[in-house]
Formats: C-alpha cells, structure tokens, sequence
C-alpha cells in the first residue's frame, strides 16, 4: 500500500495530515494528497526527487574537476542580460507570465536564432551569438505542429534550420525523443500540460507537475542540455503549482507588461548563476518581439518639448540606469473625493507625495484631480523617482514647463530630498543624455528650495 502525504498547493509544506489552512503560508484549502515513501503492489509510484547523481559516494571536493561555467547566446542581448552573460549548460529556465503575454513567441523566437533561421533577423541589435547553429527541439503540449509553424512563418523563421518540432503531452515520450534527437535546447511549452501514465492525477496536478519536472530537470543535468519550460500563472499573478517547481530549476523568469503599449519587461526573481535585479526591454510588434536597445530615448516622448506636466528621472534596472519620462495632469476637481489615478507608479506612493505637496508647499491639492503616467508602460517600484513627480505635477498645477531638467531623488515626509543609491550613475547618465539642468540632493536639499528657485 502507497503511504501518502499531504503537500501545500502555495508553498509547498508537506505534512501528515491534512489541513484546512496551510501553517506555513496560511492558504485555505490548498492542501493536495501525493503518494510518498515505497509503493507496495499495484499502487501508483512515488515521487522520488530529481535524478542527478553521478556516483553512489560522496567525493573530496578537491579531486572534483571543474566543468567551468560555459554561457550560450539566445541571439538577443537582453535576454542574455537578464541571465547573466548567456545560458548555461545544463540549466533549467522556467519562464511565467500572463496568458497572451508572448511566452511562447519568446521562445520560439530564440529558438529560430539559436539554430541560425532568424538571427539577423530578429531585434534591431541582435547578433548572431557563440549558440547559433545548434539543434533545438520545441515541444508543445497546446499547439499542433501545423499551429506551430503558422506562428513561426509569422515571425520569419525559415524552413532551411535545425529545430524540431514535437506536440505531445506525454513526459516519457518527450523525454525519449530528446535522448534520440539529442538536441542543444530543449524548450518545454508549457510544463501544466505534461503528464505521465505511471502517475495519478489529471495533468497539472501536483503529482503530475512534480514527476514532470524532476524528469525535466534530470535530464538537463545529465546530458548538460539547457532547457527552457514554460509555466503558467494563477490569478493572482503567481506560478501554478508548488512553490516546489520554483526550488527545482535554476533560474525563474517572469515576462510583464502593457496589452496597449506593446512594451514587454522580462526579470528575474531567481538566478543560479548571475543578478536577479537586471531586466530585458522587449516591444511586441507583427513580427514577434523586438528588443529595445536604446531604452533612455524609448521611454522618453516629449523630452525636447516644452510642455507643462512632465519631468524626466533616471531610474535603477539592475546596474542599467534608465532614463523615464513622468507626466502629470493636475486639474480642478468637482467631486468630494477628487479623484488620483496613476499608472506605472504606486497609487499608494502618489498620495503620499502629494500630501507632502499640500503640507509643506501649501499647493491646495486636495481640491484636484490628479493623473500620473509613465511613458512607455513601465512599472516603477524604486523611489528614485519621487522627485520628478512631484516636479511633474507642480508643473502641471503650475502650467509652467522644465525644458531639459531631470530631477533625481527620493522625497521624505518632511519634504526634503534624499540621496538614492548609486547616484552617481545616474547623474552620468542625466548629463550622456545632454540635460540643461540636474535635481538632485547635491544642490537642493528640499523641496520649497527647489520651488524658489526653479521659476
């Protein structure tokens, strides 16, 4: 008789019992029973984690040999950026997002690069790198083969390359498929739809989306094949499945952005073998996604005008520092609660600042409505970018324009500008993009002071 445990849905805990609500993360219901331990006759087979040894006793460290760290190109920069430098051998990638998001453009994208049909193609900067050339084998448990190729002659892959292309949904005949064809990368679309006859449940169940990760994931460290797997996300804009799956593979990926803009931010919330703060800029146009090389200017619209309303800040992704355009439109409100609508930053941080606005500039902004957007669709988390905000609605109040100003810093309640990390940078960047003047806690302190001297 199988013995069986219960596992966390959310977290992954695993207990002997079941429970109504998870003691670790405090999810209801989310508690899944898995076989574990032995199976006895007849009983379904238990999980029995990632298959990667190489040898049955542990080994000196000193007598290991060093593999090194060997880095394959996708064929776009800004991907190899959000990795690291490149692949590496043997890595597992799990790549999320929202349904619709481009997933699995992306990657059928990097597979045409990396087999040499569409580098040169693809991106305005992309370039063939040291992985072009090589087999890739996409599988796809949602799309037929004819599906598939419709989406490639849509984004220009040609019919002269080395990728294979297989729809099944089976784990082990994927998985044999891969030790025949012995391909570069492998690419996985999507990790819900694999399942195996040898275990119970429907696919994307939790035993289900265990046993096909493991054997995944074994498979790419064995045979130091990169493999790149697709994962859905739930409503609440997280990975399906355990947070198991998370602790499985090396890196996660998670690929965001705006349905209207087109724009596309890829990051990483885990990361083996580089930064988990870089993040790759993508645009989708027909033709697949476009990488955004010169993302100052791309995230910059009315720089050069001068419109009352907008303030340019530089902004930290990883060690790049981003020039972004903030606008502000501040009009009088006939409601009882005027109304604050911002998009790509924090309505909660908008308020905030604007009571500072009306404490300590005496600005009667209470009796206005105020709309922030950021240029471009990107999403601020950082508060390097108070000061243009306020700048930018002050101007807006004011209807006097900032030519050529970028303002760099944080605001405190009190008013007073703050100094943000790697100031400097950002400073070098404001003066490479040629700005006439330069906010920041080097030259004012807060903001009344700014106010004064500004008009």
């Amino acid at each position: 008789m199988a013995k069986t445990q219960f596992v966390c849905s959310s977290c992954g805990y695993e207990s002997a019992k079941w429970y109504g609500r998870c003691p670790n993360c405090q999810a209801w219901n989310s508690f899944s029973e898995v076989a574990a331990g032995a199976s006895g006759p007849g009983g379904p087979p238990a999980w029995r984690g990632l298959d990667i040894a190489t040898s049955s006793a542990p080994v000196e460290i000193g007598k290991i040999k060093s593999a090194g760290l060997t880095r394959l190109s996708t064929g776009f920069a800004e991907f190899d950026r959000v990795l690291g430098g490149g692949v590496v051998a043997g890595s597992a990638i799990l790549l999320s997002g929202d349904p619709g998001i481009g997933k699995s453009t992306l990657l059928l994208q990097i597979a045409g690069n990396v087999t040499g049909g569409n580098v040169g193609k693809v991106g305005r900067q992309s370039k063939k790198g040291n992985g072009a050339g090589r087999k890739v084998l996409y599988v796809s448990g949602e799309e037929s083969e004819g599906q598939i190729k419709i989406r490639a002659e849509r984004i220009g892959i040609s019919d002269k390359n080395n990728m294979l292309v297989m729809a099944n949904g089976n784990i082990e005949q994927v998985i044999a498929a891969a030790e025949k064809s012995k391909p570069d990368f492998l690419i996985i679309d999507s990790i819900q739809t694999m399942s195996s006859d040898e275990f119970p449940g429907f696919a994307g169940s939790l035993p289900q989306l265990r046993h096909a990760t493991s054997r995944i994931v074994s498979y790419a460290k064995k045979n130091s094949v990169p493999v790149f797997i697709i994962g859905h996300v739930t409503k609440e804009g997280e990975i399906a499945g355990p947070m198991l799956l998370s602790h499985m593979v090396d890196c996660v990926l998670y690929l965001e952005g705006e349905s209207l803009t087109g724009t596309k931010i890829l990051r990483s919330f885990k990361n083996r073998f580089g930064d988990t703060t870089e993040v790759g800029i993508f645009v989708m146009e027909e033709k697949g996604l476009v990488e955004v090389s010169d993302s100052s200017n791309f995230f910059m619209e009315n720089s050069k005008k001068t419109v009352p309303g907008t303030c340019i800040s530089i902004i930290m992704e990883g060690s790049r520092p981003l020039a972004v355009e903030i606008q502000a439109l501040v009009v009088p409100s006939r409601l009882s609660f005027p109304r604050r609508v911002s998009n790509g930053i924090s309505e909660k941080r908008v308020e905030l600042l604007l009571a500072v606005i009306q404490k300590h500039l005496k600005v009667p902004i209470d009796r206005m409505d105020v709309f922030i957007n950021v240029v471009g669709g990107l999403k601020i988390t950082e508060t390097g970018s108070d000061l243009a905000a306020c700048l930018a609605i002050l101007s807006s109040y004011k209807n006097k324009a900032m030519p050529g100003t970028i303002a760099i810093g944080e605001v405190g309640l009190l008013g007073e500008v703050k100094k943000v990390i790697n100031d400097q940078s950002r400073i070098k960047e404001a003066k490479k993009l040629g700005a006439k003047k330069i906010i920041s806690v080097e030259n004012y302190k807060n903001l009344g002071d700014i106010i004064r001297n500004l008009w």
